[in-house]
């Protein structure tokens, strides 16, 4: 596609004998904002460094612009990174943080003033000139930071977990910022994050990893309601993911019912993984439910309640506005539309039944270092 700015081909990477990236094929459109998602180690941050020109791979090729670039070093490629640790330069201030590029380049100091109060504005931080980073939040520092990296006008920025350090609110805001001014400066962003949730909220288009494969590429639309495969569906968001048979086009056997839904083009009787969602499933009474099942927890989450069902031994995940309390008989009732097929696949079987859910579980997962980075960085 002629809009396409960079095109990675059959990147392959090992380390220590590891393979990180397997045949890694990506093409990344000018103007968009990508998010390579994926749990610790899945390979996103190399993928970032082999772009940034800090890494080569051990064979493909890296295209920028229609030329190869796999020779071409980091500093003279077209493209600036943000880092989770910011590294401002603690003995100057937010105005020589932000030109240090600019004065590298050895522009005129007329044009360092102009681009680097236009940048400081850009950011929110109009006025904070000569002040010391030292005395700066967490979130200002991170503003300096992107400002810096955009001063020298990219054509993509990198920018590797860069709101990891803030918290959750600041989080939020940052999220909205980021994309709000990739918007206004109009350049691709190549964002990595293990954070569902920060994907979908800011991503024009969203690559899934896993063990140095890409999964699925799509809007975060497509890779939250038509996921290809049981580990996409349980990474982005929660689901419920159980054992199916497609009887015949729009009609699926699971959980001892039968369902209607949309989909189609399997094999009569093929085995296949079905996916239903926790806030698509509605809460009926014992005797209408298509699916019946007893209450085993319940935990309040401010706008709905999150409800764990044991239906037939497997325990599904249901979100509620409606209130019901352990040990409750309760029915579900599952419309066509909430009902998604997927092919099996080697993550068959290992995602999607919440008998040892445990949100502590999950922070845990998410505090733990990512190898990947720890060698990468």
């Amino acid at each position: 596609m002629e809009n396409t700015i960079i095109k990675l081909k059959n990147i392959n990477v090992s380390f220590d004998g590891e393979q990180i990236l397997k045949n890694l094929n990506l093409d990344i459109e000018d103007k968009e904002f990508l998010t390579l998602l994926g749990p610790s180690g899945c390979g996103k941050t190399t993928t970032l460094r082999i772009i940034a020109g800090f890494l080569k791979p051990d064979s493909g090729d890296v295209v920028f612009g229609g030329k190869t670039i796999n020779g071409v070093p980091a500093h003279k490629r077209q493209v600036n990174t943000i880092f989770q640790r910011y590294a401002l330069f603690t003995h100057l201030n937010v105005f020589e943080n932000v030109a240090f590029g600019l004065r590298i380049r050895k522009r005129p100091e007329k044009e360092i003033v102009k681009s680097v109060r236009e940048m400081l504005e850009l950011v929110n931080l109009k006025g904070f000139e000569s002040r010391d980073v030292n005395s700066l939040s967490g979130g200002q520092q991170q503003r300096v930071a992107i400002a810096r990296a955009l001063v020298v006008k990219p054509k993509v920025l990198l920018l590797d977990e860069p709101l990891g350090a803030l918290d959750l609110k600041l989080r939020k805001d940052m999220q909205n910022e980021l994309k709000n001014i990739q918007q206004r400066m109009g350049i691709t962003f190549i964002y990595v994050t293990h954070d569902q949730e920060e994907a979908l909220s800011m991503s024009d288009k969203i690559v899934v990893m896993d063990s140095g494969v890409i999964q699925q590429i799509g809007t975060p639309i497509d890779i939250y309601n038509e996921p290809v495969n049981a580990f996409v569906a349980d990474f982005i968001g929660e689901s419920n993911i159980v054992d199916g048979i497609m009887r015949e086009d729009y009609v699926c056997e699971f959980s001892g019912h039968t369902f209607k839904c949309l989909d189609k083009g399997f094999r009569k009787n093929e085995a296949v993984d079905v996916v239903v969602r926790p806030e698509d499933v509605d809460v009926v009474s014992y005797e209408q439910g298509m699916l019946r099942g007893r209450v085993t927890s319940v935990t309040f989450k401010g706008v709905h309640f999150e409800i764990i069902v044991d239906i037939g031994g497997f325990k599904w995940m249901i979100q509620s506005t409606d209130e019901q309390f352990v040990g409750d008989n309760i029915g579900l009732y599952i419309e066509p539309d909430a009902i998604h097929i997927m092919k099996k696949s080697e993550y068959s079987g290992l995602y999607g039944d919440f008998s040892s859910y445990s949100e502590e579980f999950d922070e845990l997962s998410d505090v733990n270092a990512e190898p990947e980075e720890v060698q990468d960085e």
